[in-house]
């Protein structure tokens, strides 16, 4: 025998010995772990409460698993096909029982289920596990019924209306004191008055004829109220006080269009009026307010010849955001206006407010040499000054009606600009200049704010004029003269 061949073969040797050894280990491991698992489902089984099943062994010993008897079917049908459950089928609790059969077909015992969280289904069977049974689904008006029908809520008792608070007029405490005078006046005559006697309407026609509304618009309100009203209706103190108010309302809503400032580009504005009637200030107050609605405003310095006039509207123009336009003092107004125009027109403003000197009203050389003004702005502009207004004062009383009548007739005057109402009792007289110039009031300034000079409003105007504080309804009476 070759020596390299016996080599070969003792290695042979010892591989199929180690194999044998691995195979005869696991052998033995596999016995000890399924005698371990055996020792502990059989304590597992003997301290639960349900018996193990009786389980048929072969001839060896071996467990056999047998697959469970099933119900005799008839032949010729074919089982039956399982179908998804639908809302109208029975629930599963409400079908009958099966009985369980035992293999030769007799009936069985159903097992002992267990109770108790540590519950467990027979060993050598899968769980069943069924369907949590549903509630049978109503039908009709009971399906739209709940269950349990909620309790209604009581209902609260509602609660009564609020009193209805009267806003305040913005306007009544700048024109408190013109209401103080001659309104205040009718108010005192009026009150406690259950009828209107001779002699009321003698006293009537005494403060309508020597209040500021004028003789000759004063005249006509009395003779309208004894035509129009009725000889019950005129005893009446109520009627006759109503009258006046809508008098009053109608004449001074005449149906006047409102300013179009967009109408024009630039849109030009002519100031005019006397020494000292506030046109500066005017100027500086509505220049704020169309700055504030994002206009691009231009005002032109055009009194040349009253002293720090040019300064004043430097300031104003400043503090709201406008540029100005002033020549030297003393220059020609016409020249100053013209140039203040062609820059707003080249620039791209939205507004140009032309500032004017004073003018006695008397003076016929001054008057002229406004209309030259208003000819040159003309020039600078096609159809400029498109709106040409007057500044009154209004603590001037009638003064201040023959001043419009002079102006209107050197100048076409498009709007009236009443201002001082907060100083005076002579307010009434724009009622004697709406009847008898027939000229809307564009703005009237009630106090020294930027937010003072308001747009006029008629009917909030006629209301804090006419505004009744007593409680049988008349006009207060207070501060009367």
């Amino acid at each position: 025998m070759d020596i390299g061949s016996l080599h070969l073969e003792s290695q042979e040797l010892y591989e199929g010995l180690a194999a044998i050894g691995a195979v005869g280990l696991t052998t033995v491991f596999g016995l000890l772990f399924v005698s371990k698992a055996r020792a502990a489902r059989r304590r597992q089984i003997e301290e639960s409460d349900v018996p193990a099943p009786q389980v048929p062994t072969g001839k060896r010993g071996k467990r056999t698993l047998e697959p469970a008897p099933e119900a005799d079917e008839p032949e010729g049908e074919e089982p039956p096909q399982l179908e998804e459950p639908v809302a109208t089928a029975p629930p599963p609790a409400a079908l009958p029982k099966k009985p369980l059969l035992g293999p030769r077909g007799e009936p069985k015992a159903a097992p002992v289920e267990a109770k108790g969280p540590s519950a467990e289904p027979p060993a050598g069977r899968a769980a069943q596990i069924l369907p949590f049974p549903t509630p049978a689904q109503p039908r009709g008006e009971e399906r739209r019924k709940p269950a349990v029908e909620p309790a209604e809520a009581p209902v609260a008792a509602e609660a009564p209306p609020p009193t209805p608070v009267r806003k305040k007029n913005a306007l009544a405490p700048g024109l408190a004191k013109t209401r103080s005078g001659w309104v205040s006046r009718l108010g005192s005559l009026f009150a406690g008055k259950r009828e209107i006697d001779p002699g009321l309407l003698d006293e009537m026609e005494k403060v309508l004829l020597t209040a500021d509304i004028g003789i000759r618009t004063a005249n006509k309100l009395l003779e309208e109220m004894r035509a129009s009203l009725s000889r019950r209706e005129l005893a009446n103190p109520d009627a006759a006080w109503t009258f006046l108010e809508k008098r009053s309302l109608e004449l001074l809503s005449f149906g006047a269009p409102p300013v179009e400032w967009s109408a024009a580009k630039p849109m030009v504005l002519l100031i005019i009026g006397v020494n000292g009637s506030g046109k500066t200030t005017t100027i500086g107050k509505l220049a704020a307010k169309l700055v504030g609605e994002g206009k691009k405003v231009l005002v032109g310095a055009g009194d040349t010849f009253r002293a720090a006039a040019a300064e004043q509207l430097d300031i104003w123009a400043k503090r709201v955001g406008a540029t100005l336009v002033r020549g030297k003092e003393g220059a020609d107004p016409s020249s100053v206006l013209f140039d203040a125009v062609k820059r707003a027109t080249t620039d791209g403003f939205d507004v140009v407010i032309a500032d004017t000197a004073g003018r006695l009203h008397t003076k016929t050389d001054l008057m002229e040499e406004l209309q030259k003004v208003r000819r040159v702005i003309g020039k600078a502009a096609p159809g400029a000054p498109h709106e040409t207004w007057l500044v009154i004062d209004s603590t001037s009383g009638q003064n201040a009606i023959a001043q419009a009548q002079i102006f209107t007739q050197a100048m076409s005057v498009s709007g009236i600009v009443l201002t001082k109402l907060d100083g005076t009792a002579k307010g009434g007289v724009i009622l004697g200049i709406a009847d008898q110039l027939r000229i809307p009031v564009r703005f009237i300034g009630v106090g020294e704010r930027v937010e003072d000079l308001r747009e006029f409003d008629a009917a909030e105007f006629v209301e804090a004029l006419f505004e009744r504080d007593d409680a049988d309804g008349t006009a207060s009476a207070s501060g009367a003269n």
